[in-house]
This record gives structure tokens, C-alpha cells and sequence, in this order.
């Protein structure tokens, strides 16, 4: 073959090889990086979110060894002063009110604050009877005694604001600490408000369910003139108060009297 034959088979072979390559992708955009846009994003670290604390709850002051001066634990008379706690209550109190009436006697009722807020026709009840009403802290607190000034305080106010919204013009004389557990403290604000602490001599244990014959043998080995009888017309179930009361109250009556704490 000639030379000129062969160099232009060979400008051939060259511009074939040269288009082949054109017409498919070049190298260079086949190998190029995939775009930001397609990488995989970080997973974002989320910080876990602080526990919320609970609030430490107020500490209560200790209680004292025994019981602290001021409190009244007699009649004032030689009559013997009934009370009766944690009412009113709609199925007890009326009972111990009917039996009241027939005796002709009074007596005191400790009244519960938030008691007294729900049956509020009921201490109108005994408001219009005659009876004498006594401030029982807002929802029978035994360690009422033991927290702040302010938080007794507002508790008892809470507590006579009820009382005064089902009878405006009654009289509130007394306060009684539930369970007898009192302080120096209590006292003191007690009486600040006007509210004389009333504590009592017998406690036949009724809040403890005891039967009638026993409720009524610890009032009579325990009562002398003057004694404050504790007793209660609501908390639970009082049957066997109410069952004693109809034995004590005459009975109590014709050996001593009964009469109003003063």
C-alpha cells in the first residue's frame, strides 16, 4: 500500500475514535461528585430537656412534748360542755340536733371549713337552735398547728368565711385543733382572731368506732362537773355515737347539768 493510502486510513481511524466519544457522556461528567443537595444531612443532636424539680414541701415545725398553756379544758361552770367535731354532716348532725331539742340542752359543734361550705343549711341549722359553733380548721389538718403563721392564719380565715357565708351574724367562739395537736404558735394566732382554743377532759375514743355501751362507760368513768365531753357528729360512721349519745345526754343532764364551755 502506498505511504499516502496508508496515513489516510489512518486520519480515518482517528476521527471515528473522536466522534464515538462525543456522543456518549464525557469523562468528565461521569465522574463528577454528586451535588451538596444530595449528601445526607448530620443528624441533629437533640439535648434532653431538664426534669422539672418538685417544689421541697414546706418543713413543719416539731411537735411539742406537751400540751402548751392557754387552752381551755373545762366548762367554766360546774354544767357539763358537749362538743361535738368534724360537721356537720347530713345524716348525724340532724340526729344529735333532734336529740338536743328533746333534752332542752346546747352544745357546741367544731365545724369543718369545708363542711361547713357544703351543707351550709345545716349550720344555719344549728346557728338557729342555739348552739354555739367552734372553728375546726378548713379540712380537719392535724398538722395545722405545726406550719407557718401565715398558712394558720389563712386556714382559720378560710374557715370563719365559710361558716360566717351559711349564718352572717353567728358568733364564732372557739377553735379547736383537729386531733388536740396543738402549738404555742396556733394558740397565739387563735387568739389573736378572736377564737378561744378549746381543748376537753373526756375523750371516749368514738372516733375509733368503739360499741354504744362502750362509748358510754368512758364518758360516765370520766366525767366530773365541769368536764368537756368530746364527741363527734361526722368524720365517718357515728351510729354508735348517736346510739350512745340518746343514753348519755339525759343522763349527763340530771347529775351534773349541761351547759355552753365559757
Amino acid at each position: 500500500m502506498r505511504p499516502r493510502a496508508l496515513s489516510a486510513l489512518a486520519l480515518g481511524l482517528v476521527l471515528l475514535v473522536t466522534g464515538c466519544g462525543e456522543a456518549g457522556k464525557s469523562p468528565e461528567k461521569a465522574a463528577a461528585p454528586p451535588s451538596a443537595s444530595a449528601s445526607p444531612s448530620p443528624t441533629p443532636v437533640t439535648k434532653p430537656s431538664p426534669t422539672p424539680t418538685t417544689p421541697a414541701k414546706p418543713k413543719l415545725r416539731p411537735l411539742p412534748k406537751k400540751l402548751p398553756a392557754g387552752l381551755h379544758r373545762a366548762s367554766g361552770s360546774n354544767g357539763v360542755a358537749l362538743t361535738f367535731d368534724d360537721g356537720p354532716d347530713p345524716r348525724y348532725t340532724p340526729q344529735i340536733l333532734a336529740q338536743l331539742r328533746a333534752a332542752h340542752v346546747k352544745a357546741t359543734f367544731c365545724v369543718v371549713g369545708k363542711q361547713a361550705k357544703r351543707y351550709p343549711e345545716l349550720v344555719a341549722r344549728i346557728v338557729r337552735e342555739g348552739h354555739q359553733l367552734c372553728n375546726h380548721s378548713w379540712h380537719h389538718d392535724v398538722n395545722l398547728g405545726r406550719r407557718s403563721a401565715a398558712e394558720i392564719r389563712s386556714d382559720l380565715e378560710r374557715t370563719n368565711e365559710a361558716i360566717h357565708a351559711a349564718a352572717p351574724k353567728a358568733p364564732i367562739t372557739w377553735f379547736r385543733q383537729p386531733g388536740g395537736r396543738w402549738t404555742a404558735e396556733e394558740v397565739t394566732i387563735a387568739k389573736q382572731m378572736g377564737l378561744r382554743p378549746l381543748h376537753w377532759s373526756v375523750d371516749p375514743q368514738d372516733w375509733d368506732h368503739p360499741p354504744a355501751k362502750t362509748i358510754i362507760k368512758r364518758v360516765k368513768g370520766a366525767t366530773r362537773h365541769g368536764s368537756v365531753v368530746l364527741m363527734h357528729d361526722a368524720g365517718g360512721d357515728r351510729a354508735q355515737t348517736m346510739a350512745a349519745c340518746r343514753h348519755l345526754i339525759p343522763d349527763l343532764k340530771r347529775r351534773y347539768g349541761i351547759a355552753l364551755p365559757r
